[in-house]
């Protein structure tokens, strides 16, 4: 790395990467480029844009991804039902891939012959932001100061920035209770008091829901219409990606929806604790998979669901631009041409209810589930062939264990 000369730094404009923009100075000698990414994290980031000036940084991009984050990536996953150990909709997992191509993007883009980002090397995003940078270029040189510099503490992090008069927050001083991740899609929270998994998460962790106990005690009645698998509008509205994510986003919070508190296993080999919420994200899960019960063949449904683990941890454990991610993605954009219509969700006290859904491409016949006379529509004789040739092996495996 002795020969970098132009960095381009995941830039946050908070302590730690602020730590980072100077000790990348100090150590390389090298001029550094500062990315920092709106993905709806709810954070004023002019201030960032303001520090970097600060600390002499001349090339700063601040971009605001919102609509590409939700089109490009979040909505692709959701296509898929993605849940990763049965129960995590991926919000920290899915924004990584889109940080690392900006970076590579900006990277060509100034000259620059490597990049930086602020992930610790116990972690998962070290490798999401690595693997995702070395599949868009596999030159690429990538700086993990957590991996390579002396800091052993708390302490000496913030040593490090009086010495060189990097401003330290209040609340930067003692040990924070808890670590945060946020964008458009969810929250994370990790860390510190949560690391007892035991122990209850204190009710100021979270941020994005209110308590389902405090919940309004009358329901929300919402309707969302999809197309091609995508949610479109919300009670008839038509919206952009990002725009119907936040609406999602706020009567999801208003209903205390979309907490989760799970142990995780880490791809790097650890288990963890984390509290997510996912108030919209929640939502749109369990209007996607009823607009599918309705649209989605048998056959290419249950296949989705055999397709979907495997798709989930390709995300978690950052392949989102391995060729198998690409080919399950193609095979379920597929499955998705005929998933449009209209679903009504009731919101209560936490609770996603489906209770109505309905579709000019619906596969759902009432001729042939009526309990009335369906006039022909199906013939119940035929059942009894079709149970006779699906029992044949289990009659002759029992006939087997008779003579035993």
């Amino acid at each position: 790395m002795s020969d970098v000369k132009k960095v381009v730094l995941a830039y946050s404009g908070g302590l730690d990467t602020s730590i980072i923009l100077k000790w990348l100075k100090e150590t390389y000698g090298c001029e550094v480029v500062t990315f920092t990414a709106d993905l709806g994290q709810g954070e004023e980031l002019e201030p960032a844009r303001r520090k970097a000036e600060m600390m002499g940084i001349e090339e700063i991009y601040i971009e605001d991804l919102r609509e590409e984050f939700v089109r490009d990536f979040v909505f692709p996953m959701f296509r898929m039902n993605a849940l990763y150990e049965g129960v995590y909709l991926l919000g920290t997992s899915i924004a990584r891939p889109l940080i690392a191509k900006r970076l590579v993007e900006i990277a060509h883009e100034t000259g620059a012959d490597a990049i930086a980002h602020g992930a610790t090397g116990k972690g998962n995003d070290q490798v999401r932001f690595e693997l995702s940078a070395y599949a868009l270029d596999p030159d690429i040189k990538i700086i993990a100061p957590w991996r390579e510099w002396e800091f052993k503490s708390r302490t000496d992090l913030i040593d490090f920035a009086e010495k060189h008069q990097i401003t330290v927050p209040k609340d930067k001083r003692g040990e924070a209770p808890f670590s945060v991740d946020a964008n458009l899609l969810h929250s994370s929270s990790e860390g510190k008091v949560l690391e007892d998994p035991y122990e209850e998460a204190p009710d100021y962790v979270y941020q994005r829901t209110i308590s389902p106990e405090e919940a309004p005690d009358k329901a929300t009645h919402i309707e969302i219409g999809f197309n091609s698998g995508d949610p479109v509008s919300i009670d008839g509205r038509e919206m952009s990606p990002a725009s119907l994510l936040g609406v999602l986003n706020e009567l999801g919070h208003d209903n205390g929806v979309g907490r989760l508190d799970m142990v995780e296993n880490r791809f790097v080999g650890m288990k963890n604790r984390g509290v997510y919420e996912t108030p919209g994200g929640t939502i749109l899960h369990h209007a996607h998979r009823a607009m599918e019960s309705l649209t989605l063949d048998r056959g290419a449904a249950h296949l989705k669901d055999e397709l979907m683990p495997r798709y989930a941890e390709l995300i978690y454990n950052g392949f989102w631009f391995s060729p198998e991610r690409e080919m399950i993605q193609a095979a379920c954009d597929l499955s998705q041409q005929d998933v449009e219509g209209t679903v009504r969700v009731k919101l209560y006290k936490g609770n996603v209810t489906i209770v109505g859904r309905k579709s000019d491409r619906s596969l759902y016949s009432e001729d042939l589930v009526t309990f009335e006379d369906d006039h022909g529509a199906y013939d119940q004789k035929d059942a009894a062939g079709f149970i006779r040739l699906n029992a044949l092996r289990l009659r002759t495996l029992a006939a087997r264990k008779r003579r035993d």
